[in-house]
């Protein structure tokens, strides 16, 4: 198996274990309350961001995703009297450390999530991940948020139920996306258009094909007009008011000739669909690496010349 696969496999475990491991997000919690919450992320963690943004503001907290480029290069910048939530697998990443350090230099209130045994970590997610393509700590960064935000009084529905209904993900057969002989789209509503990117990033990262990822409305007006036969529509349904807005791309896109899978994830309630469905796309990843034959742990760095050409950029 995999190291991937491996990681996807401990993901429920790993989420029960989480849950019982509250203080560090309850102490984060009354931090940070009351600021203005800024989280910073970069490529997976960037999704992440995003989706912990509509998980803090369920609690009524201002609280806004920034890529960590555009908060290093451009802005907004956290200030003073705002809070940094920023969110790192491995904290190596060049431009989360920039915001890192310019943050706790001017006095922000600064919130680490990253994984174990991390440089500066505040809340720990998981074991370092042995493959590239994270899974394991991008869930857990997303458990940690909504652990937060529930400290900070939102109510996101039964957050226990997670990690069953993760496994019932993974346990049950897998959802029959095969690679698409030209192009493979993942689209979501709401915090689920978060999922939909995260699920192409995957793909492209486990097997090199072709894939975007974009909310429903941003699908409808332009993208889905490229759609046709020998494409891919995966519609992430976590329910909510998009739903049927969703249902209606899914549609159109049918009607175009792709072939559209639809995968309903509509219970605890919508922002805890963000895990089952994240699940969900990585199965999709996995899967269609497992079917072209390529390294989904390798980043590419099995391809020839991508070692070095990695290599010689700054990550």
């Amino acid at each position: 198996m995999s190291a991937m696969g491996e990681m996807m496999a401990s993901q429920p475990a790993l989420l029960r274990e989480l849950l019982a491991d509250n203080a560090p997000c309850q102490a984060a919690a009354d931090r940070i309350h009351g600021r203005r919450i800024l989280l910073v992320g970069t490529g997976t963690s960037w999704h992440a961001a995003n989706q912990g943004a509509w998980l803090l503001r369920a609690a009524g907290a201002e609280a806004w995703a920034v890529q960590a480029v555009d908060a290093a290069e451009h802005g907004p910048r956290p200030t003073a009297g705002d809070a940094l939530l920023l969110l790192s697998h491995r904290g190596t990443k060049r431009y989360t450390n920039t915001v890192l350090e310019r943050a706790r230099t001017e006095g922000t209130e600064t919130v680490v999530i990253s994984g174990r045994g991390a440089p500066g970590a505040d809340i720990e997610t998981s074991e370092p991940e042995r493959s590239a393509a994270f899974t394991g700590s991008h869930l857990g960064a997303l458990m940690r948020v909504a652990q937060i935000a529930v400290a900070l009084g939102a109510d996101l529905g039964r957050v226990e139920q997670v990690p069953d209904v993760v496994a019932a993900v993974l346990d049950a057969p897998g959802p029959g996306v095969d690679p698409p002989k030209r192009l493979l789209e993942f689209v979501g509503a709401g915090p689920n258009q978060w999922t939909a990117a995260e699920g192409a990033l995957k793909v492209r990262e486990t097997c090199y094909v072709a894939t975007a990822g974009l909310s429903a409305e941003q699908l409808l007006h332009g993208p889905s007009v490229a759609l046709r036969e020998g494409d891919t529509l995966v519609a992430l349904n976590g329910g909510g008011p998009g739903e049927g807005r969703l249902l209606e791309v899914a549609q159109l896109a049918e009607a175009f000739g792709a072939r559209v899978h639809t995968i309903a994830a509509t219970y605890p309630s919508e922002l805890l669909s963000i895990f089952p469905l994240t699940a969900a796309v990585q199965r999709i990843a996995l899967e269609c690496a497992e079917a072209l034959g390529t390294d989904p742990d390798s980043f590419g760095r099995d391809l020839p010349g991508r070692a070095e050409a990695l290599g010689a950029i700054e990550l």
